[in-house]
């Protein structure tokens, strides 16, 4: 029974953090959701960033087929996850070469071969959430697409990062709609942590665990973290105590789990 209530207290630290990093807006991307929460049936541009897992592919896909972006985009080049996402859907779809490609690309070929759809533009170049963000604008501004309106879908560990890397870039009166690619909610089951829910292309637990962790400290806005006040990469973000909390509780947990920036993707921007 001791065990268990430890156990069932690292979930919900886990869940306490998932649910601050993966935001999501709305309830689910309809043209009646955005009507109803911002007063408007579509957003300028939609962009899905290939840190994603597997399932933002269909997220993309059923967002498009719903209408409710004038435009989308799927952004990423080679980054710390693209391994791992060119492995599983070369193992969920052997006739899709994967090899090679920057994430974008992967993407694109998933909405074509299962969905028939292609997305407006790709973004290829970028290595992180720094650049995934001054490389879509970049985009953007030489297809000549302005945005009042803007939804952004990125794995739910990187969510709340990529709207704050957003944010430093354009002016608070821009409309950014989160919509993290999935929502997971961890249990204990049989002794272990699970899933409750299978999500499709999901990390395992230990690597979920560390990438949330990883968090925390890049969005923290002091000396050592992303904001203004560190390198200055991101906008503020303020960090509730219960979400410092169920990090620290964690950190205790799983000592050596926080993820630290990969040099070899690094710029000019952000790890």
């Amino acid at each position: 029974m001791k065990e268990y209530s430890i156990l069932q207290n690292i979930a919900n630290q886990i869940n306490i953090l998932g649910a601050f990093c993966g935001k999501r807006d709305v309830a689910e991307l309809t043209s009646e959701q955005l009507m109803k929460s911002y007063g408007v049936p579509q957003a300028d541009v939609m962009v899905l960033f290939g840190g994603s897992i597997l399932c933002g592919g269909d997220v993309l896909a059923q967002a498009m087929k719903n209408h409710v972006a004038k435009r989308y985009v799927i952004v990423g080049g080679a980054g710390h996850t693209t391994e791992t996402l060119r492995r599983k859907m070369q193992e969920e779809f052997p006739e899709i070469e994967t090899a090679g490609l920057p994430e974008a690309e992967v993407f694109a070929r998933y909405l074509k071969h299962q969905y028939g759809l292609v997305p407006d533009f790709l973004e290829c170049k970028s290595t992180n959430c720094g650049n995934n963000i001054t490389y879509l604008l970049e985009l953007l501004q030489e297809k000549g697409i302005s945005f009042q309106s803007i939804i952004l879908s990125q794995d739910a560990t990187m969510q709340c990062r990529m709207e704050a890397g957003l944010r430093k870039y354009v002016s608070d009166k821009i409309q950014i709609i989160n919509y993290a690619v999935y929502e997971a909610q961890v249990i204990v089951e049989h002794s272990e942590l699970e899933y409750e829910k299978e999500i499709w292309g999901m990390w395992d637990m230990e690597r979920y665990i560390s990438l949330l962790m990883g968090e925390i400290p890049r969005l923290t806005d002091d000396e050592n973290g992303y904001g203004p006040e560190g390198k200055n990469f991101i906008a503020h973000v303020d960090i509730p105590t219960e979400v410092r909390n169920a990090f620290e509780q964690l950190r205790n947990a799983y000592p050596g789990f926080v993820r630290e920036a990969n040099p070899l993707y690094a710029s000019s921007s952000v790890l």
